[in-house]
């Protein structure tokens, strides 16, 4: 039986070192079957991936881990169910920042709360879109009282470099943790962060770590698709194999990767997997595998580890890389440029919020 790596992100706080994505369970990535993606969260749960990720502006996936949650406990016992591990996000809206306040960034704890039905959120992730507006301290200082008062065990960030977390962190918040984008194909990560992070005793959560399903077996040996995707997810990434390189250069990456899955018996998303998880300060690989015939493949992570002879034949592949380069969300920052065109910035207030132009303009 296939045992799943754990971590701690502080004394008392324990996580299994694959999260369960939740991003593919909303909108803009395809039909999803809501009572199956539910049910099948039970055998995550019992092989072991005890975390979920999830956000406040994931239409549907606060209620649907609720739900489970919900369920277990009725069914299995309290016991069970505490075993559930939630980390979610507070994204304010970008139309909203200049003007948001205190009462309103904690009735989104509050719905949080309520959507999963628990008694305290285990890690909620603060992003601001656009830190020049507004007040991001105080909104920040709101989730630590919010902590005193019981609604929040632990806070961390998403999507942001060394620059953007250190006022946090000099405010005197304990930051946990960064959730960031992190996989053979962007590394920006260790482009800084990775080493001031393990100075701050902040971990890093990595999301991207399968780049929404390219670093899969499906894509080795296909043609360049461009981007004609109705998968918001699957744009965002083919414009990471961009910066990365040509489409022949991310073959020879899948290749390498195949290679060395072949040699363990395991699938090449397996490989990509676990050399992210063997990246400094990295916790976690966030895993968006939405029903629990996912799981096998999911769990072959931990069932190898690999060698200087792996990582060199992988190595030799990036070396070539072109990019992505800068800092974390770096790219996506520039609203204006192809990478932030994509984003939608209003899913709080308006979940209809219009994607800002063409991927690739």
């Amino acid at each position: 039986m296939t045992v799943v790596e754990t971590t701690g992100l502080r004394p008392g706080y324990g996580i299994s070192r694959v999260i369960k994505g939740g991003w593919q369970l909303a909108g803009d990535h395809g039909a999803v079957d809501r009572d199956a993606a539910i049910a099948d969260m039970e055998a995550f749960l019992d092989a072991g991936i005890t975390t979920f990720d999830c956000a406040d502006i994931y239409k549907g996936v606060e209620e649907m881990i609720g739900a489970f949650i919900a369920d277990t406990r009725r069914r299995r016992g309290a016991s069970v169910a505490d075993r559930v591990r939630v980390h979610t996000k507070l994204v304010p809206d970008l139309g909203r920042l200049a003007d948001l306040r205190a009462d309103e960034v904690e009735a989104i704890v509050d719905r949080s709360l309520a959507r999963l039905g628990v008694e305290r959120l285990h890690l909620v992730q603060f992003f601001w879109w656009d830190l020049s507006a507004g007040s991001p301290l105080a909104a920040l200082e709101v989730l630590r009282r919010c902590q005193e008062k019981g609604k929040i065990a632990h806070l961390g960030v998403t999507n942001w470099d060394i620059a953007a977390i250190a006022p946090f962190v000099e405010a005197g918040n304990d930051i946990v943790s960064a959730q960031v984008q992190y996989s053979v194909l962007d590394r920006r990560p260790a482009n800084g962060l990775a080493d001031w992070a393990r100075g701050h005793d902040m971990h890093l959560l990595c999301y991207g770590t399968l780049a929404g399903g390219f670093l899969t077996e499906s894509w080795l040996g296909a043609p360049d698709p461009g981007f004609a995707f109705e998968n918001r997810s699957l744009v965002k990434y083919r414009l990471i194999i961009d910066e990365f390189g040509p489409w022949s250069l991310f073959q020879e990456l899948l290749a390498a990767l195949g290679s060395v899955g072949d040699r363990y018996g395991v699938s090449l998303s397996a490989v990509a997997t676990r050399w992210v998880l063997d990246q400094p300060q990295v916790a976690a690989a966030i895993v968006g595998a939405r029903y629990a015939r996912h799981l096998p493949k999911t769990l072959q992570v931990f069932d190898f580890a690999l060698d200087d002879a792996d990582r060199a034949l992988i190595a030799a592949v990036l070396d070539r890389a072109a990019g992505p380069g800068g800092p974390v969300y770096g790219l996506e920052s520039d609203r204006g440029g192809r990478h932030g065109r994509i984003m939608k910035y209003n899913l709080n207030a308006r979940p209809d919020d219009q994607i800002l132009g063409a991927a690739n303009g």
